[in-house]
């Protein structure tokens, strides 16, 4: 639980400004981030309905948690994008901005005079992410992508699964939340260069879908180039090392174990008073592990079905055994180690009410950032911003209003 005080800490980003085209998950995955650490995330969402995420079930008082968690600390204005009067709105907004983040299918941006060339000559220091399905760039620039044909074509879900089954998706959408990980990131690294050797010049970062997960893949292509290794689905093993899979503990819970090392594998087996294993021919090294993990698994399972999860944990644990629990929500809720370290905190929403959610990750020493307020409502600060950022007043926001503007 967080203390009373998160919501006065200032994050390392405070006074960064950010507009946030996006829709979905990706460039609001990145937008949240830089979000929770004091930026000033700016959503443009179409007037009226607003950003589709708001549509993702589940529902509380009639609010997507979807909506209310992933677009927390940011403030929503709205604004028709597909109007000549909203383009140049937006160009005011942008000349104001440090980092424009945007989702649009390639080519979107220029048809409405909103592209690279328009904003950095409007701001020369902006920084546009720009994410797509597939990179602005190649013979599938143009193809609709979301983030599950982004999995499926960087490899990952080729991987997953086992041998006697079809390939698994995640159950979470993983290519876009890597990707708004990965924008966040490369957003930064721009305003590094902007500020501390770049001119103050911004530019523009090209985010696919699929290349960040591809990325994480790390030695995959080389395997394949250098020992036509195709790496294929081993359910829970981990293909180059073992002990590492899921197991079931005698009083049917779940476990994961990791013993990819040797001297992990050699307190395992101690710590198991099974020393045995240590020196036997078939678990001697990582290689032999591998060429016989049906068989240490079999060991692994035999002594674990003999025991409880506590009693697991317990006699392991203190002996450096890597494993832990299999845990749901509901575990997670109830665990000290995630209270200690604010990773579930609560907070008091207008609409949700009294609610908890997830913490600011990673944790700063000095900036921790914080967590102000919940995912707003359409258009909620359409007067504020516009006020403070181009200085427009409540005659001049309603004449736009009623023209479709905002």
């Amino acid at each position: 639980m967080t203390d009373t005080n998160q919501v006065t800490r200032k994050g390392p980003l405070t006074g960064l400004r950010v507009l946030d085209l996006s829709m979905i998950v990706a460039g609001g995955t990145a937008s949240s981030l830089l979000a929770d650490f004091g930026a000033e995330v700016v959503k443009v969402e179409r007037p009226g309905g607003g950003d589709p995420l708001r549509n993702w079930g589940p529902f509380a008082n009639g609010v997507s948690l979807w909506w209310k968690v992933h677009s927390r600390n940011k403030k929503s204005v709205t604004l028709n994008l597909g109007n000549v009067e909203g383009q140049g709105i937006l160009k005011d907004l942008a000349a104001k901005a440090d980092v424009l983040i945007e989702g649009f299918r390639p080519g979107v941006m220029e048809r409405w005079g909103l592209g690279p060339d328009e904003l950095l000559t409007v701001n020369p220091g902006l920084v546009m992410l720009r994410y797509s399905g597939f990179g602005q760039t190649g013979p599938y620039r143009e193809r609709p992508g979301f983030g599950t044909i982004a999995e499926c074509m960087s490899g990952y879900v080729g991987m997953t699964g086992f041998q006697n089954t079809p390939p698994v998706l995640p159950p979470v959408p993983l290519a876009d939340e890597v990707a708004g990980v990965f924008g966040a990131m490369a957003g930064m690294m721009a305003l590094y260069h902007r500020d501390a050797g770049g001119g103050g010049k911004g530019q523009v970062v090209d985010v696919s879908l699929f290349e960040p997960l591809f990325r994480l893949c790390i030695p995959h292509i080389t395997m394949f180039d250098l020992l036509g290794i195709n790496r294929e689905r081993v359910g829970n093993d981990f293909p180059d090392a073992a002990p590492r899979s899921l197991y079931r503990t005698g009083d049917d819970r779940w476990l994961g174990l990791s013993a990819t090392s040797q001297s992990t594998f050699e307190g395992l087996a101690r710590a198991m008073g099974m020393p045995e294993l240590i020196d036997r021919p078939a678990f001697t090294d990582n290689a032999s592990r591998i060429e016989n993990r049906e068989e240490l698994n079999d060991e692994l399972n035999a002594w674990l079905s003999g025991h409880t999860l506590d009693e697991t944990l317990g006699q392991l644990i203190p002996a450096g055994g890597v494993v832990g629990p299999v845990y749901n929500a509901a575990q997670i809720v109830e665990d000290p180690h995630y209270q200690a370290r604010e990773d579930i905190i609560e907070i008091d929403d207008p609409e949700l009410g009294h609610t908890r959610m997830l913490g600011i990750v990673p944790k700063f020493s000095e900036t921790p950032g914080a967590v102000e307020h919940a995912g707003p409502t359409v258009g909620q600060h359409n007067a504020a911003i516009y006020g403070s950022w181009l200085g427009l007043g409540e005659a001049e926001l309603s004449n736009l209003a009623e023209r479709g503007t905002i």
